[in-house]
């Protein structure tokens, strides 16, 4: 079978050319793994002009033959340790995409942009697609960053931002830092949260406060080109809308005690109206790739952000994160 013959007829470009296309026949797990590699230079030039590739026609059906694929074509992958989302380790280096209510649309963002140590690529697959909707939503960075108010960005890149976290031992809103270090030992918290320069402090009642210091936009390792990079308003909770925050407000009378907040590097706010710009632009650029059993796909997390929209029936998305 010669596969480079193989991927040119079946590249297949969207009208804007985002994501790219690329069309299988069915082919097996160990078709598509020899495929991969030998058309391995042409993948990644096309995930770097596009931040998106979406392949179809794939005989994947259960995480096992998802892990058979990356094992096979990735060496170094990224856990989710310091993960801001609730998610389930499947197997060795695959993880539920999120396990956020249903009915709930998961804001855009760039994979651990708050963390010192994001991975560069996410590769997801569908092994079992939603009756409606589900989607993952996903959004050029550079178009995001292009598309946003000038002014705000440059508020952005002069203050920088800052994250603040707060985890519980097991019972309370959000996920525990058990969960999200995947340790019950504090020691190992204390030095991942050292090595990554995160600040921390432990309360009297087992909970931990993180604060992350960071940059809103990033320069693109490869391209050098500057790219909307944060988690801005995803750790706002104004993102989980009217009602909800207002609640939430009147149980936490200091920000700085929600389950998550953000604000300027300099401790200002970033006021709701920001918040809101936030939401429309991202709303202005996303699109909705539909899934189908066994799509992979893989994104940049560099040049590309990502999403979910609310669905109804079973779904089940899986996700790699690549080094």
């Amino acid at each position: 079978m010669n596969h480079n013959k193989e991927l040119k007829a079946t590249h297949v470009e969207t009208l804007n050319g985002f994501p790219y296309h690329i069309n299988l026949d069915n082919i097996s797990v160990e078709n598509f793994v020899a495929y991969y590699k030998e058309n391995e230079s042409t993948i990644n030039e096309k995930l770097e002009q596009n931040g998106a590739i979406k392949f179809r026609g794939i005989q994947i059906d259960s995480p096992s033959s998802f892990q058979s694929i990356i094992n096979d074509i990735f060496d170094e992958f990224s856990s989710y340790v310091d993960g801001n989302s609730p998610r389930i380790k499947v197997k060795d280096n695959v993880y539920t995409s999120t396990e956020y209510p249903h009915t709930q649309k998961i804001t855009m963002h760039n994979e651990l942009s708050y963390s010192g140590n994001w991975p560069n690529k996410l590769i997801f697959c569908c092994i079992i697609a939603a009756q409606k909707q589900g989607e993952t939503l996903i959004a050029d960075g550079r178009k995001v960053l292009n598309t946003m108010d000038a002014s705000f960005v440059e508020e952005i890149k002069e203050k920088g931002i800052t994250y603040i976290r707060n985890l519980h031992s097991g019972m309370g809103l959000g996920p525990s830092w058990k969960d999200t270090f995947e340790t019950e030992d504090k020691s190992e918290v204390n030095k991942h949260c050292e090595r990554l320069n995160i600040e921390y402090e432990w309360k009297s009642d087992d909970s931990i406060r993180l604060i992350q210091r960071r940059k809103g936009t990033l320069l693109h390792k490869s391209t050098g080109e500057e790219v909307w990079f944060n988690q801005i308003d995803q750790f706002h909770p104004l993102h989980l809308g009217e009602k909800l925050y207002k609640n939430l407000r009147r149980l936490y009378k200091n920000t700085h005690d929600l389950p998550m907040f953000v604000e300027f590097g300099d401790g200002t706010e970033i006021t709701e109206d920001r918040i809101k710009h936030i939401l429309d632009t991202m709303e202005a650029v996303t699109i909705a790739p539909t899934w189908n059993q066994g799509d992979l796909l893989l994104i940049d997390n560099e040049l590309v952000c990502h999403g979910r929209n609310p669905f109804e029936g079973e779904r089940k998305v899986l996700v790699s994160m690549i080094k």
